[in-house]
């Protein structure tokens, strides 16, 4: 009677304190369309590295990995998120490779009280007036590519711009930081022509921005529309030979300039927040993924990593997977890895740190397929970075 008795206690003991869970991480990407060579299959190479290196397991539970091609869509996107959170057990949500899908899934995670962590998505709407409790902006963001791209070429002069503006969540931002950046500046916005995502043909909006006359036609576009733009441009003469226009890629991705090439690309100047070759530790890091995938990573694969890591780290340090929990200790851990250097995750979501301004090689200056660019400024993140009291989010009251 005893010994059932203790058995008893024991059961009662067991079911009102459970194993902890494993660790489930979701990584929502784009797996074949126009943004797959910036995350993709490469982006979930990523994450899976940040996993192995941190030894596979947390908490004493495996850490388990899945991912989804979104498709880009909201509707998909969002269904994804929930499904993963409702039923499948996933506790961070990682990637989001267009801003409307990083928008709509940060409202799923603010639902869920659950941990999405944008790498790919750059509107600064994300920490700003959507900003959420719950959702890590982590890479970049369209104010730190306006700060640096766009307030560099108006300080050497590109006075009149004309934008190609993608038509959706990311290029209303990109183009509406850009302006506030070029105007602070003393220059000007002409006008500007907006497409639909996957445009094939590009001709109308050069020639229009073209017949403005603008000195600077800017291209707040990303992946396969970037690449087409570039293209197309050539063929018309746009920022070409005695062209009294320049191109202007407000967001290009290293990715974006290897497809491009060398003789349409040389003298491109973007921002970006990593390049494989700035360092050891990031040649160290980026020969790895290199031996894994077959190409050098971008900033968002490399932003992956990262994120991953410091989740990891947070759920360890907070000793529970508790959103709350995790997202407090992400917030009071500085974050230094081979990408980032005294780093910190702010009350809005936004991670601060420094970015970097290149150029593209010329094709005489490049020493292998690899070497595309230089690096010709940094920008502090205090500077990169919208003010945490100038985004209107209500978290930063």
């Amino acid at each position: 009677m005893l010994a059932l008795s203790g058995l008893m206690f024991y059961c009662a003991a067991a079911w009102s304190a459970p194993a902890q869970a494993p660790v489930k991480i979701g990584v929502l990407t784009d797996m074949s369309s126009v943004y797959s060579n910036i995350g993709g299959s490469g982006l979930v190479e990523a994450a899976r590295m940040a996993v192995a290196d941190f030894g596979g397991q947390v908490l004493g539970k495996p850490i388990e990995l899945v991912y989804i091609d979104g498709q880009n869509k909201v509707d998909v996107s969002s269904a994804a998120a929930r499904r993963w959170f409702d039923q499948d057990g996933v506790d961070m949500i990682t990637d989001l490779p267009t801003s409307a899908t990083a928008l709509a899934v940060s409202e799923v995670g603010r639902e869920k009280k659950k941990i999405i962590m944008v790498t790919s998505a750059s509107t600064s709407d994300l920490t700003g007036k959507a900003c959420s409790p719950y959702t890590v902006h982590w890479t970049y963001d369209t104010y730190a590519l306006a700060s640096g791209t766009g307030a560099e070429v108006t300080r050497q002069g590109g006075k009149q711009w004309y934008f190609i503006t993608a038509d959706y969540a990311f290029g209303n931002a990109l183009q509406a930081d850009a302006s506030a950046v070029i105007e602070r500046g003393g220059g000007k916005v002409v006008g500007a022509v907006r497409s639909p995502l996957n445009s094939p043909d590009f001709s109308s909006y050069l020639l229009q921005a073209q017949a403005s006359n603008a000195g600077i036609v800017g291209l707040a576009l990303g992946g396969g529309d970037l690449i087409n733009a570039i293209k197309q441009a050539a063929e018309f003469g746009v920022g070409r030979g005695d062209s009294k226009q320049r191109l202007v890629a407000l967001l290009a991705f290293f990715s974006d300039v290897k497809s491009i090439g060398l003789e349409l690309g040389q003298g491109l100047l973007l921002t970006e927040a990593f390049y494989w070759d700035q360092s050891d530790a990031t040649r160290q890091w980026s020969q790895r993924f290199q031996d894994k995938v077959g190409r050098k990573p971008t900033m968002t694969q490399a932003g992956t990593y990262g994120a991953v890591m410091h989740y990891l780290k947070a759920v360890q340090a907070a000793g529970t997977k508790d959103s709350d929990a995790v997202m407090a200790k992400m917030r009071e851990t500085p974050i230094n890895d081979f990408m980032t250097r005294d780093g910190k995750l702010r009350t809005d979501g936004r991670v601060v740190r420094d970015m970097y301004l290149f150029q593209v090689k010329t094709p005489a200056e490049s020493k292998n397929e690899w070497d595309l660019y230089k690096q010709i400024g940094v920008i502090p993140g205090d500077v990169a970075f919208r003010p945490l009291n100038q985004g209107a989010c209500p978290l930063a009251k």
